[in-house]
């Protein structure tokens, strides 16, 4: 299923009131919009979640997805119910470089403007979904958005969807490469003031977030943004990733007025601090983030979540700070095995001197059940051989 290398074609599938659908073995290319001068703002492969009555279940295994705005999204405009039990395996969601303007070989509209880019994927309303073993690349900011891989951000969009929630998600093994940052997690109003059902219940564990650059891909070059409005964020469980990124760990919001994101974990990650350990989403001393390097990340966290438990994770680059149980090291090139500026580089932690690595890291063998800290590289090697 393809569209035209530089008209509009906004969508391959649009899944509507659907159920019991799978798209499998199938090449959806060239979708996108033209900014400025087109007639479309967002473009995907599979959309998803609009709609009244039951919808799903829905099977998306082993395709090529290229879109310029969302891969892949369920959510963002009118609905009574959200999509249930969808499962994301096996697929290559790509954006090609020669989209982005300035770039070599750029191609976009036929009035020479770029295509309209926003993530690789995106839920504003679904329920149980599994995103597991997909390649992910190239996600870049300059438009409406600012270059974030994934997006987990239930929204009742112009006020059509008080029903639509983001819950029960499970993100794995995946690796995800070429982006302005990694993840954001999120509950707000919609523009025209209305809050969504829920947000909480996500478990994303053993996935690979490779060359996140926020100067390279218009982006801020942190690994999530977290933040809590209404409804409140909850129960999420983030373990056993690697993730690279050159700015910070977290962009962190919740209003001091507000409640507390609850039942947070962010356990046994590999993980780079870059400039800081985390940086507020703005709100000034209205947000449980202000002045992080004054509060320390150990505050930040008692001050921003309810039950949280931020252990047994290695921090690259940090000045510690973090809660106790957690691990520190000076760069990322003494800790794993081949690190290669954070780019397809090979993530386990060195455990013995050999090749690239000088000595065993202490931690290394650290997590329950002798697991070392961050992916696990040979699962998501496997989950992903083949995939391309």
């Amino acid at each position: 299923m393809h569209g035209t290398a530089q008209d509009e074609t906004t969508r391959g599938l649009a899944l509507g009131r659907s159920r019991h659908v799978a798209v499998v073995d199938s090449y959806l290319n060239d979708f996108h919009c033209v900014a400025k001068t087109g007639t479309c703002i967002d473009a995907q492969t599979i959309t998803g979640g609009l709609g009244s009555g039951e919808m799903g279940p829905y099977k998306i295994v082993n395709n090529f997805l290229e879109a310029a705005g969302e891969n892949i999204i369920f959510g963002g405009g009118a609905a009574t119910t959200s999509p249930a039990d969808i499962e994301i395996r096996r697929n290559y969601m790509f954006k090609p470089l020669t989209w982005r303007e300035g770039s070599p070989g750029f191609v976009g509209g036929t009035s020479g403007k770029p295509f309209i880019v926003k993530n690789l994927f995106e839920l504003k309303n679904a329920q149980r979904v599994l995103l597991e073993g997909n390649v992910m690349e190239n996600s870049w900011g300059g438009f409406s958005q600012a270059g974030f891989a994934i997006l987990l951000t239930p929204k009742n969009q112009n006020n059509q969807c008080p029903s639509c929630r983001v819950t029960d998600v499970v993100i794995r093994f995946n690796r995800v490469s070429h982006m302005g940052s990694g993840m954001t997690m999120g509950t707000g109003l919609s523009d025209a003031g209305g809050a969504a059902s829920g947000g909480e219940r996500y478990s994303i564990h053993d996935n690979i977030f490779d060359d996140i650059d926020g100067k390279s891909y218009g982006g801020f070059g942190a690994f999530a943004q977290v933040s809590s409005m209404q409804p409140t964020l909850r129960d999420i469980r983030i373990s056993h990733n690697t993730a690279f990124a050159p700015r910070t760990v977290f962009i962190l919001g919740v209003g001091v007025d507000r409640e507390k994101i609850a039942n947070f974990e962010f356990t046994d990650n590999l993980i780079s601090v870059g400039e800081a350990d985390i940086f507020p989403t703005g709100g000034g001393d209205k947000n449980c983030a202000f002045r992080p390097r004054v509060q320390g990340p150990a505050n930040v966290v008692k001050n921003c979540f309810a039950n949280a438990a931020v252990t047994g994770n290695v921090f690259v680059g940090s000045d510690k700070g973090w809660p106790n149980g957690n691990f520190y090291a000076k760069d990322a090139d003494s800790v794993v095995e081949d690190f290669r500026g954070g780019r397809a580089g090979n993530y386990r932690l060195c455990r013995s001197k050999a090749s690239h690595c000088k000595k065993a890291v202490p931690f290394a063998g650290s997590s329950a059940g002798g697991r070392d800290p961050g992916a696990d590289v040979d699962a998501v090697n496997s989950a992903t051989a083949g995939v391309a």
